[in-house]
């Protein structure tokens, strides 16, 4: 196998008539994912050469999902380009990917005029209309290597610059054949989609799905602002899936969604993202003790995940979830700053990722490609590729991986280094405390502490001042009602600060 394309295929050769996604009130059969697809690949492929990119300038939908594959059966790969991203960073991606063709809808064509400049943009509307050229999608196909790449996802980057991660067919293959035979996702599942669809999350509920012949069931955005009908809505739909963000599940226990109604049908929730809170796992088990609960860990360069661990129930997880062990045909390596291996239990170190599952670098990007893409220093007679995650973890007792911050939460305050992530850990094991977000300001020299939870700061501080250094316990602490998050479901930081900010100008400018 070398093309994701097949997974479609043999789902139609299996059950062509069956649901193969559902977006609100519009549904879409195997069948007519195919030969939609088709139509747009027989339309598009003129405008572009093999290998290059296509983007797709749409709301996460099932027209969306016919772009992506239309682009694919077209020789080319996709980038999704986010409507609800500011104007100047999708102009930004365009310049970087340099893309001849942009697929857009009627609700977002003057988007797609404004941003872009000199090049094509066809509306989905017309290009479904077109018809299929099974002889030029074949020869096409026959040209395909499984290293060409699949998709495009961009990515913050440290320069200021969006990062294009690229992500061949070979190595999305590799990961989701062993993803869903490992969960056991097959034709009788319904999987919830909760992430958009430029974030790599979502590349596990379309292709888990398409390649098991199971239902995909886009969630509404707006439902995740409302714990209540984002239930029904699942409970509706009999979804049994969730992959989701870890801030997308604790919404619902935030709010205590389980207790107005549970979501019986679901039997597999597999998380990734940030660090779940154990108390917010709890709270589904309790609820839903049948499920299998899985922590999954990995950045988009290494194809969605590396790691998982599957949640045992007999276990009380009083500090952390493990990241556990790595999937197959990957390989997980912990490097110190001379990067020598790490043996040892407890010694932290650079995680690091060998495998196919690696992603073919950032996009028109070299020098950013070449500092996190590199020749493996354990191994000096061939060329073999492992990637710098930037996370640092470390081997428990029990060899499975557990993640310690990242290198660059790493902070020096008042002589000490220190990891933000140690702190909020202990802040969340504090019962009253619901979430909780440490953040180092450099410019002030001050270390923050946002929270939602039933507690004031006094007491917080009464508690942290018995389990921390006075170094490590936050200069300001701040109740807050709840944390603004990225487009990814992840804790928006910037924001963070940027909320602090203006409330002490309001403050300022009141007096």
């Amino acid at each position: 196998m070398k093309n994701v394309l097949e997974y479609l295929e043999h789902s139609v050769k299996i059950n062509k008539e069956k649901i193969a996604i559902i977006e609100e009130e519009k549904k879409c059969t195997y069948n007519e994912l195919l030969q939609n697809s088709k139509k747009i690949g027989s339309s598009i492929y003129k405008y572009i050469k093999p290998k290059m990119p296509v983007a797709v300038l749409m709301e996460k939908g099932i027209n969306t999902i016919y772009a992506f594959f239309g682009s694919i059966y077209a020789g080319g790969f996709y980038t999704l380009l986010n409507p609800e991203l500011p104007a100047a960073r999708l102009e930004k991606i365009v310049e970087i990917t340099k893309v001849n063709v942009i697929i857009t809808d009627e609700l977002n064509y003057e988007l797609a005029k404004n941003i872009s400049k000199d090049i094509t943009i066809l509306k989905i509307e017309e290009l479904l209309k077109e018809n299929i050229d099974e002889e030029k999608l074949e020869e096409i196909r026959e040209n395909a290597l499984d290293i060409d790449p699949l998709y495009a996802n961009f990515t913050s980057g440290s320069t200021g610059e969006p990062k294009g991660v690229v992500v061949s067919h070979r190595s999305v293959i590799d990961f989701i054949n062993v993803f869903t035979q490992k969960f056991n996702i097959n034709e009788k599942d319904i999987i919830g989609n909760q992430a958009p669809f430029d974030f790599d999350v979502s590349v596990k509920d379309i292709y888990s799905s398409i390649k098991s012949g199971a239902t995909l069931v886009i969630i509404p955005k707006k439902l995740f602002s409302s714990p209540a009908k984002l239930l029904d809505y699942i409970c509706d739909n009999n979804v049994t899936t969730l992959i989701w963000a870890v801030s997308a599940l604790c919404l619902i226990t935030t709010f205590h969604g389980l207790d107005y109604k549970v979501p019986i049908t679901v039997n597999k929730i597999l998380f990734s993202g940030e660090v779940m809170p154990i108390k917010h796992i709890k709270q589904w088990i309790e609820h839903l003790p049948n499920a299998t609960y899985v922590n999954l860990y990995g950045p988009t360069e290494i194809t969605c995940n590396c790691a998982y661990h599957i949640i045992d129930k007999t276990l009380p997880y009083e500090s952390q979830i493990p990241i556990g062990k790595h999937f197959d045909n990957e390989e997980i390596l912990l490097l110190d700053e001379n990067n020598k291996l790490i043996n040892e239990d407890g010694k932290t170190g650079e995680i690091c990722v060998r495998g196919t599952a690696l992603a073919l670098g950032y996009y028109n990007n070299q020098e950013q490609t070449s500092k996190s893409f590199i020749q493996n220093p354990l191994n000096n007679s061939y060329l073999e590729t492992i990637y710098k995650t930037g996370d640092l973890g470390y081997f428990g007792k029990d060899k499975n991986l557990y993640f310690a911050g990242r290198k660059d939460f790493q902070i020096k305050h008042m002589g000490h280094r220190i990891e933000l992530e140690e702190i909020e850990l202990e802040i969340q094991k504090i019962e009253k405390i619901e979430r909780v977000c440490c953040i180092y300001n450099h410019e002030k020299n001050k270390l923050y502490a946002f929270y939602i939870g039933n507690i004031d700061k006094k007491e917080l501080r009464e508690n942290l001042s018995n389990k921390l250094p006075i170094f490590m316990i936050p200069n300001v602490i701040r109740k807050i009602e709840e944390f603004p998050l990225t487009k990814n479901g992840k804790i928006d930081r910037k924001q963070l600060m940027i909320n602090e900010s203006n409330k002490k100008y309001a403050k300022e400018v009141s007096k």
